[in-house]
């Protein structure tokens, strides 16, 4: 069972409370990943990918339920989720497939892009944000299951 709300918030850190994020807040997020992939993280930090629908950046949830679902169709004995505190700066919504700003968000100074929950983009229906700069995260929890 994926429980959230287990353990005391950091000083200035918020759960997902808002339907969006605000600017220059810092959030508890989550990542999954695979046990492979996590070690590399825990050794080096995060990396950004080099695309993927939001374009480069490091893709997290505030929502737990979306980041425990990842990598999708991975062994779910094998799933890791790193629990992070991240700053997302100035945050871009793109809430539609070809939004004119979907990979590019970053070049109009937006730091995040978020996707709402139940807009279309994403099948599960739930939220997901991409963090440009890997700098901006801090893992606060290694192993979270």
């Amino acid at each position: 069972m994926w429980a959230e709300d287990d353990f005391d918030l950091p000083a200035g850190a918020s759960r997902l409370l808002t339907p969006q994020p605000n600017d220059g807040q810092t959030y508890i997020m989550y990542h999954g990943t695979s046990t492979k992939f996590a070690q590399a993280i825990w050794a080096t930090g995060f990396r950004q990918s080099e695309d993927g629908m939001l374009g480069r950046g490091v893709y997290l949830s505030r929502d737990l339920q979306k980041a425990s679902h990842y990598p999708i169709d991975h062994p779910e004995e094998d799933r890791v989720v790193i629990v992070v505190l991240a700053n997302v700066g100035r945050v871009k919504k793109i809430d539609c497939q070809k939004h004119p700003l979907q990979k590019t968000w970053h070049d109009h100074g937006y730091d995040t892009a978020w996707v709402p929950p139940n807009c279309g983009m994403v099948k599960s229906g739930l939220e997901e944000d991409c963090v440009w700069d890997p700098k901006q995260i801090m893992i606060k929890v290694k192993v979270y299951c």
